[in-house]
């Protein structure tokens, strides 16, 4: 009999280790087979929630909020793109990539969830992003980004014109920073155990595993694996 695990993967769309720590994961729970079965949501984290809706470039944001000089932080943006395709994933964030406020991406997630589409929004808001260099502040973007999983793109214009879930999306950035949640990405399994960082799937698989071995058959979630 399968162990089940509730995951809350709480992240940013702009944090390029959360998509690494993300298909980490993935490749993990993969690894792990039928053993585990896994009840998934992705929860928000605004790192940069004052950011203007246009956003910054992101040399100028590193060397303001970071005070890296320009080679320094291309030397690390380097080492993020080269962990990032170690995982398949394109990560273009050259010359010009620009820093967006992802609010708005995380008010169309929770959107998502209630129609059975977060996961996949999740994934293809990381693609517009890092590999197309899409706008995370643009309507227009994200509804293309939405229609793109198969959800409606009116229906995804008509949250992103509104004030929908931005209540809700508040309430759990505050429960989360409330907790002691300061940076992403950072997994919470079943309320009690916590993995932090983009860790290598062999970390991630060994530390499901240990969970997995401590919790009791009779407590475990009832949630079904989600796609």
């Amino acid at each position: 009999m399968a162990t089940a695990l509730k995951i809350d993967f709480i992240s940013d769309i702009s944090c390029p280790w959360c998509v690494i720590g993300l298909r980490n994961m993935e490749s993990a729970l993969a690894s792990i087979g039928d053993d585990i079965e896994t009840w998934i949501r992705f929860e928000p984290f605004e790192l940069n929630p004052d950011m203007p809706v246009e956003g910054i470039d992101r040399a100028d944001y590193f060397k303001t909020k970071y005070q890296l000089p320009e080679e320094e932080a291309k030397r690390r943006g380097g080492e993020i793109k080269a962990r990032a395709e170690e995982t398949g994933f394109a990560m273009n964030t050259g010359e010009g990539f620009r820093i967006y406020n992802t609010f708005d991406a995380h008010r169309l997630l929770e959107w998502a969830a209630e129609q059975g589409k977060q996961r996949a929004l999740k994934h293809a808001l990381f693609e517009a992003y890092f590999s197309a260099g899409k706008s995370m502040g643009d309507h227009e973007a994200l509804a293309d980004v939405a229609q793109s999983v198969g959800l409606d793109r009116g229906g995804a214009l008509e949250i992103l014109g509104s004030d929908s879930f931005a209540d809700k999306v508040r309430a759990v950035e505050k429960h989360n920073y409330g907790r002691g949640i300061q940076s992403v990405p950072t997994i919470i399994v079943n309320g009690e155990y916590v993995i932090n960082g983009g860790q290598p799937p062999h970390i991630y698989e060994k530390a499901f595993r240990h969970i997995a071995g401590e919790v009791p058959k009779a407590e475990a979630p009832v949630e079904a694996a989600t796609a």
